[in-house]
């Protein structure tokens, strides 16, 4: 897809967005409709849109970060660029590079073709002789004749038919009937003898008198008889017939004076869900392999919801405002892990907050750059590649969103581009802060303090089912935490002094669409991570696979099984006392010696074309990559309203 503004805000990877007084470009290069026509089997037109949530890491300790873990960022309702001056449709499961633009505004009603417009279906016929349906044998042959050929006032299709055979209504007929009335009268001069009276405005005029485009030079006397006594006989249907237009009139004035924007459109979410787990036995420090406690949590009903504005001055800008609320809140200090976490949580104790603010532009036809102080970051700059990502359509679960190194960083604010090399090959990249206006200490917060990523990712089409996206992100933390939300996000021990690290990370995600049926796909994600002042390193590794059932047992809607490894400490060589995956045991080298295994199943079902209720399931065994943990189950009941 090409470049230019998003999502919307959509799945967590936005969907379509229309802005008025423009035309649509279609995507003309394979990679884009590769992703487009993937959409389109995973998600119902009424998905397009509106933009979606990506909540921090609450696991974070600083106290900064607890400030500011409320401020949410858009998961992937993404604009893309396009290569053409003019802005693309906007798709809700796209990243931040697709223009937008599906402009429906008061200038399509301008435009609209009149009845007697050249490029109307029903276009002015001169001579009955033209309608090729109507054969001088049949009895309104004559009738045709004279109306066609002496006032002009029938039409007929641009196909040269007539369509008699066609049934109409009494009010099709005093349609009709009117445009005669009309014809005739704006033909006869005011100098009148005889007046025909119009029902629908009151006028007379006379008879007698030349017209100009007809052969014939004066309206007969039968001809004023008939029309009188039509005239009659459908006065009540003209009168109404005109009722019904002034109705109409007076609508299409008071919404013209009423609306909100010719230049923004409005998009809205909200989701209800009811959630819960099991309660199982917890080993908290994994020395002996006995469990110390047992996860307690509660049946819960939570709701969050989302609105955002899209407003274009230029038709090739886009500026994104969203506000969410929500009181879903995680589960992991309960459960004394963060593995079984939702992908649509929202805490932000029901309070207003800003979850975007972004700037997006076409620096040329194939280079789009997005700016903002919140929403900016790789999820919402990179291309979505997986069909089971969004937060309010997608996978249950965290982990069952995106490959999870594109979480890293936590990134709030900063600036991105998206560039579409080739018809099959396209570059993202982002730099993203994740407390950007904070001005004090420089090592806790700011655009270049704190935590920050800066990454890339190459996106491909090979073929048009198939869809590649190859990551790299580099992301400091002044504190040892990833900033990933899911699985080891902790690199250092909790009894050690926090300690900054730099971490590289390279993953990739692929989805192949075998069919409009089926789709296969997966990920898989590996860092390293190396402290300041301190020798050693500390690797990490995450891997997925997935199938997702596009219109399963009905149209639109998707079902999806996930199978993977959340995120894994593989290696940790820091000094003794140091490492995280024996902090309880002396915090001796090495890595993760039990792994996780998650397993999720969820089926969306589109009610309509705006409401979808999810019920999903996920298994986590091993939790906390450790075999003496009870495994973990989280059921959820979602319920999406999108508009």
């Amino acid at each position: 897809m090409s470049l230019l503004m998003a999502s919307v805000l959509a799945t967590a990877p936005i969907s379509a967005l229309n802005l008025p007084e423009k035309s649509v470009i279609l995507p003309e290069n394979p990679v884009q409709q590769s992703t487009q026509d993937n959409l389109s089997q995973v998600v119902s037109p009424a998905e397009i849109t509106p933009p979606e949530f990506v909540q921090p890491d609450i696991t974070t300790s600083s106290a900064i970060k607890n400030k500011y873990e409320n401020i949410l960022r858009k998961s992937r309702d993404k604009i893309q660029f396009i290569s053409s001056s003019n802005l693309p449709e906007l798709k809700n499961t796209q990243p931040v590079t697709e223009v937008v633009q599906n402009q429906e505004s008061t200038e399509e009603f301008s435009q609209s073709p009149h009845p007697l417009d050249s490029d109307n279906p029903m276009s002015q016929v001169t001579s009955v002789s033209q309608l090729q349906d109507v054969q001088p044998s049949d009895w309104a042959f004559a009738a045709l004749q004279s109306l066609v050929e002496r006032y002009g006032c029938i039409a007929g299709y641009t196909d040269g038919t007539y369509l008699g055979n066609r049934s109409i209504s009494r009010y099709e007929f005093a349609a009709g009937l009117n445009a005669c009335l009309e014809k005739i009268n704006d033909a006869i001069p005011a100098v009148a003898t005889e007046p025909v009276l119009s029902v629908a405005e009151g006028r007379s005029r006379s008879a007698g008198y030349a017209y100009p485009n007809n052969k014939i030079n004066t309206v007969n006397h039968e001809d004023l008889i008939l029309l009188q006594r039509l005239q009659g006989e459908f006065k009540a249907e003209l009168q109404q017939l005109q009722q019904r237009i002034e109705a109409v009139e007076k609508q299409t004035s008071e919404l013209q004076g009423n609306r909100f924007s010719t230049t923004t459109r409005l998009f809205g979410q909200a989701i209800f869900s009811v959630q819960g787990t099991n309660s199982p036995d917890v080993d908290l420090f994994p020395r002996d392999g006995v469990p110390e406690r047992q996860g307690k949590t509660n049946l819960t009903f939570a709701s969050s919801a989302q609105i955002t504005l899209a407003t274009s001055f230029t038709g090739r800008d886009l500026l994104l405002t969203g506000l969410s609320a929500g009181n879903l809140g995680s589960n992991a200090s309960l459960l004394s892990t963060n593995m079984g976490r939702l992908g649509f949580e929202s805490n932000t104790d029901n309070n207003l907050v800003i979850s975007d603010l972004s700037y997006r532009f076409l620096a040329s036809n194939n280079l789009g750059i997005v700016v903002g102080t919140a929403g900016v970051n790789p999820i919402n700059t990179f291309r979505g590649i997986s069909p089971l990502e969004g937060s309010s359509d997608g996978a249950i679960s965290l982990f069952g969103q995106r490959n999870p190194i594109l979480s890293i960083g936590n990134g709030s604010g900063g600036i991105g581009f998206d560039w579409q090399i080739s018809d099959r090959i396209s570059l993202q990249g982002v730099y993203s802060a994740e407390i950007p206006n904070f001005s004090g200490d420089t090592k806790q917060g700011g655009l270049f303090g704190g935590r920050y990523t800066a990454g890339a990712q190459l996106s491909l089409a090979p073929t048009n089912n198939i869809d590649v996206g190859v990551h790299y992100l580099y992301s400091h933390s002044p504190d040892g935490l990833l900033g990933g939300g899911i699985g080891d996000s902790q690199l250092i021990s909790p009894f050690a002094n926090p300690t900054a690290f730099d971490t590289q990370a390279i993953g990739a995600t692929v989805a192949w669409r075998i069919n409009p049926n089926l789709q296969l796909g997966g990920w898989g994600g590996f860092t390293s991570s190396k402290p300041f002042k301190l020798s050693g390193s500390v690797e990490t590794t995450n891997w997925m696979v997935f199938a997702a059932f596009p219109n399963l047992l009905h149209p639109g809607n998707l079902g999806g099984v996930l199978v993977g490894q959340p995120p894994k400490i593989t290696s940790s060589t820091l000094p003794d006392g140091f490492n995280f995956p024996n902090f309880s045991d002396g915090g001796t080298a090495g890595g993760r010696s039990d792994t996780s295994i998650h397993v999720e199943v969820f089926y969306r079902a589109q009610l309509s074309d705006n409401i979808a209720l999810t019920p999903g399931l996920f298994v986590i065994f091993n939790p906390d990559h450790n075999a003496a943990n009870d495994a973990l189950i989280v059921g959820t009941l979602r319920a999406s309203f999108r508009f």
